[in-house]
């Protein structure tokens, strides 16, 4: 994972090394280094903004005695990641669940994204996950607008156990998210999951239903699952869903499938919000928690 990646920033940082840390320096080679993180799917805004910052903080740093400027220049990429996911904060899902349990509600999560994205898939495997921890979780297959969706959310549903909501084809999404609320409050459910359907982020229509799902069923949270292999797509997806309806969390798909690994980078920058999961296969089991540092070390090792 992510080789495309973790070769462009070795190749910056020995670039760096070899012509200088000064602003000026970085400057100079700038252009092209901007070009080839583009290339692997990290947003011109992103891109030009990390060698920015980076710039700054070389400038302001002392490199130690005898120490391998590569290295050190790595170590302020390193810094500049982890500051931004650390400054977006995180979302932990079991502890959010605990909160709404003692007030006796379950925590309601919609999901929302371009169509082909895995939503649907990223669904069950979270209810998965959550299942394999104890909870227990309701589906609501509130895309009634895609031939065969509803169909594929019973049959996940029935492979992993879990109750699935519906209404037939054509019904309001709304109406079928509020009822699996309903019936969640009813019979004790720890964690209603919202599938919708796919929309362009062009497409007003089917945003204008994610604004009424949301504004029907006030869920706790709501997540953005973007395509790692989107490339920079990926930034304007997560910046137009985020502005239009809002999200709280990111979990990535299809990492497994040769990402660059830009992507991730991209959707925090982009939303100011942090990546919760990331789905690495096509079984209901393959759902990772992210892990910001083991992320960072992967894409730069020292």
């Amino acid at each position: 994972m992510f080789k495309g990646l973790r070769r462009v920033f070795d190749n910056l940082a020995e670039r760096i090394a070899y012509t200088g840390l000064s602003p000026q320096s970085i400057e100079e080679i700038g252009y092209s280094i901007i070009l080839e993180l583009v290339e692997n799917d990290i947003a011109y805004d992103v891109a030009e903004n990390l060698i920015k910052s980076l710039g700054s903080k070389l400038s302001e740093a002392k490199v130690p005695r005898f120490s391998d400027k590569k290295i050190f220049v790595k170590e302020k990429l390193r810094e500049y990641l982890l500051e931004l996911f650390i400054s977006v904060g995180e979302l932990d899902l079991r502890k959010e669940i605990e909160k709404k349990r003692s007030i006796g509600k379950p925590l309601v999560i919609v999901f929302l994204g371009p169509n082909g994205h895995g939503k649907t898939l990223t669904v069950a495997k979270l209810a998965y996950w959550l299942k394999k921890r104890g909870y227990k979780v309701v589906m609501a297959a509130s895309d009634t607008f895609r031939a065969g969706a509803i169909e594929q959310v019973e049959k996940l549903g029935e492979r992993i156990g879990v109750k699935v909501i519906k209404h037939r084809y054509g019904a309001d999404p709304a109406a079928v998210a509020f009822d699996a609320i309903k019936y969640a409050e009813k019979h004790g459910i720890d964690a209603v999951l919202i599938d919708t359907a796919g929309r362009l982020q062009t497409d007003k229509n089917l945003m204008d239903e994610m604004k009424k799902i949301a504004r029907v069923t006030k869920p706790d949270i709501k997540i953005f699952v973007g395509d790692a292999l989107t490339g920079n797509d990926a930034f304007e997806q997560a910046t137009r869903f985020n502005e239009e309806v809002g999200i709280d969390a990111i979990i990535l798909t299809k990492v497994d499938s040769d990402a660059k690994g830009g992507a991730a980078i991209s959707t925090v920058y982009a939303t100011k919000k942090p990546i919760i999961f990331m789905g690495v296969g096509q079984g209901v089991e393959d759902l990772i928690p992210f892990d910001p540092k083991n992320f960072i070390e992967n894409i730069i090792p020292l």
